[in-house]
């Protein structure tokens, strides 16, 4: 077992959703994807960046949640792990959908021409209609710490069973496995499931109809608990970690030449779509990996400014999208270049978010328990 502080762990949480907060800042931007809003005109070159990010910043942040649920299991019983969970992320999450999230659902529709006479008019609007789409209600975003809060909750007997005496023997055979052949293992368990995107090709983020992302996304989380208890694995992530990013990296320029030439296959259930499905799943295991050793090697300490952000970081997530889409709305209407608005809508939103946090958030009990941090 680690029982110590990971500080690398902090530290890749923080960058992670750090770029989090650069991705959606360029989604308006970006071409093809659909978004909530979009700019009149749009960049491929900001898809091709965005679309390498997407392949593992969520898998990265999962697989770091799984880690620290299980550290949290260690410490506490079921029952008081249960309710941490629902105060960390139940709490946040209800309080988000009734508050933090309907003025994002709001500048979407009027950008889109329904016809609203202000805020106060949409707003009962999120209980008398559907779900979003359709309707009003909506968790947009959100959507990660509902799938944690679920995660976490399905989580528990199988991380018991990797507590146990049988389980750490079984993890320390596993472990022992990887240390001598690899840890592709685990990321052909991934492409084995990523076979269900055939099925369920869109992500809905919705748990409907989102049979390939929500297994996804509990494989990286359940594979973070199961690593995570285990010295070995971490070992061999640090040792392995110039080869694991050289996987990485040539399997990422193997997808992009297959993109740029129109060479990517067509979405049918044939064999080279199997084959390009599997390398896309393995690269981004790679590139979880690589990130986990390097992270492991170079950033397990700490300083005043990760401090500060390990705090702060979970409250600017909840709050960072919506200054996005507020800006974004009266930004997009103007005629500067995409670089500008781009860079405007980046730091604006940021500093929104950033203050946001420091004035109103961090200082007061309330806010503290509505955003899910402890209070003090």
């Amino acid at each position: 077992m680690i029982p110590e502080r990971r500080y690398d762990l902090d530290w890749l949480r923080v960058i992670a959703i750090l770029l989090l907060h650069l991705f959606h800042c360029a989604m308006p931007f970006m071409a093809e994807w659909d978004w909530h809003l979009k700019n009149k005109e749009t960049s491929n070159l900001i898809l091709e960046c965005n679309y390498f990010v997407s392949r593992w910043r969520m898998p990265v942040l999962f697989f770091i949640s799984g880690i620290g649920t299980i550290f949290v299991l260690n410490q506490k019983s079921i029952w008081q792990f249960i309710a941490q969970r629902t105060k960390r992320l139940f709490v946040p999450l209800l309080f988000g959908m009734l508050i933090i999230i309907p003025p994002q659902v709001y500048f979407e529709r009027i950008y889109k021409g329904t016809d609203y006479h202000s805020y106060l008019d949409f707003y009962p609007s999120i209980f008398t209609t559907t779900v979003y789409p359709e309707g009003n209600l909506s968790w947009h975003h959100l959507w990660f710490i509902a799938y944690l809060f679920v995660y976490s909750l399905l989580a528990i007997p199988l991380i018991l069973i990797f507590k146990s005496e049988k389980g750490k023997a079984f993890t320390n055979r596993v472990a022992g496995f990887c240390e001598k052949y690899s840890m592709v293992s685990f990321g052909i368990i991934l492409s084995v499931a990523s076979f269900l995107y055939f099925w369920y090709p869109n992500e809905t983020h919705a748990f409907v109809g989102d049979g390939a992302g929500f297994t996804k996304y509990f494989l990286y989380f359940l594979f973070g608990a199961f690593i995570g208890i285990n010295p070995i694995f971490w070992r061999n992530l640090e040792n392995n970690r110039r080869f694991n990013l050289k996987i990485a990296f040539f399997s990422a320029i193997v997808i992009n030449f297959l993109r740029w030439n129109d060479l990517e296959p067509n979405w049918e259930t044939y064999s080279s779509n199997l084959l390009f499905l599997c390398l896309v799943t393995l690269s981004a295991w790679f590139w979880v990996i690589s990130f986990l050793g390097y992270a492991k090697k170079y950033l397990n300490f700490t300083n005043t400014f990760l401090q500060f952000a390990n705090e702060a970081i979970y409250p600017f997530y909840i709050l960072h999208q919506t200054f996005i889409v507020i800006i974004a709305y009266y930004v997009i209407q103007t005629p500067d270049d995409i670089l500008s608005k781009y860079l405007f809508l980046t730091l604006v939103s940021f500093v929104l978010s950033f203050g946001f946090y420091v004035f109103l958030i961090k200082p007061y009990k309330i806010t503290r328990f509505l955003f899910g941090m402890k209070i003090k």
